[in-house]
């Protein structure tokens, strides 16, 4: 049985800067297991580097990234390969293969890492897709051939190939229409619950953050000024989480000038 006490994952002091440019200015943040955590902020508030810093593709500068109270930034390589394993990623764009077709895309994962072999690869593709709402003869188009969409559910369904205990997505619903983002995010709340995983999202929509999240968390200039019920997102109390989030010109959060 999974230790429900203890956070999934746990962020102490995190830091990250790029030459003059502070991003991440002591982040802390806990999100606990089977927990779908969304966090929001403005462009360059350091989302997506927050991210970046749990997947291991950037190194912070101070700090503590702990999964399941193990702090992965004292392990070796094959500890850290070994945490990275664990996590699935929905890309914003898809970041889908264009050489290879649909099921390769999506069993990707389980063909360089997991060692299956073609035919049961391709199997398993199938049984994921399906559980996209794909049909499994989309796995033998190329990527160029499907819709936004459907690139979307491709890109849910090469992220939950493994089983992972641990799910990122990155602007799930950009790009879409409204009623193809809430099916998106449908079936991302459908695909968290059903494995059993903890989830972070970082996203702009405020439908989206409400319908997936279970708590909400808002970054401004690298720092997590609030964290509450993603229900509480619209009537916060938080003069700044309440200008983002209703899209007001005009509050305690101003718009920077690029020198």
């Amino acid at each position: 049985m999974p230790d429900l006490a203890t956070p999934k994952i746990r962020l102490r002091g995190l830091t990250k800067r790029f030459g003059d440019k502070q991003v991440l200015d002591g982040i802390d943040l806990d999100v606990m297991p089977q927990t779908s955590m969304v966090v929001i902020g403005g462009s360059g508030s350091g989302k997506s580097v927050l991210i970046k810093c749990i997947l291991g593709l950037i190194e912070p500068d101070e700090g503590a990234i702990e999964i399941d109270g193990q702090d992965v930034l004292k392990l070796d390589r094959r500890g850290r390969e070994a945490a990275a394993a664990r996590i699935g990623m929905l890309f914003q764009n898809g970041a889908l293969f264009d050489s290879l077709p649909v099921w390769e895309n999506v069993a990707f994962g389980l063909l360089a890492r997991h060692k299956a072999s073609r035919a049961e690869a391709r199997a398993r593709a199938g049984d994921i897709l399906a559980q996209v709402g794909l049909a499994a003869s989309v796995g033998e188009l190329s990527p160029s051939e499907l819709s936004g969409g459907m690139q979307k559910r491709v890109g849910l369904a090469r992220a939950i190939a493994a089983r992972p205990d641990i799910l990122f997505f990155d602007e799930p619903t950009t790009g879409l229409d409204p009623i193809m983002g809430a099916v998106i995010d449908g079936l991302i709340v459908d695909c968290v619950k059903k494995l059993g995983s903890t989830a972070i999202a970082i996203t702009h929509d405020m439908a989206s953050a409400r319908r997936i999240g279970d708590r909400a968390a808002m970054i401004h200039k690298g720092r997590i000024i609030w964290e509450g019920a993603a229900a509480d997102l619209m009537d916060s109390g938080n003069p700044m989480v309440d200008q983002f989030t209703h899209g007001r010109r005009e509050g305690p959060i101003e718009m920077e000038l690029r020198k």
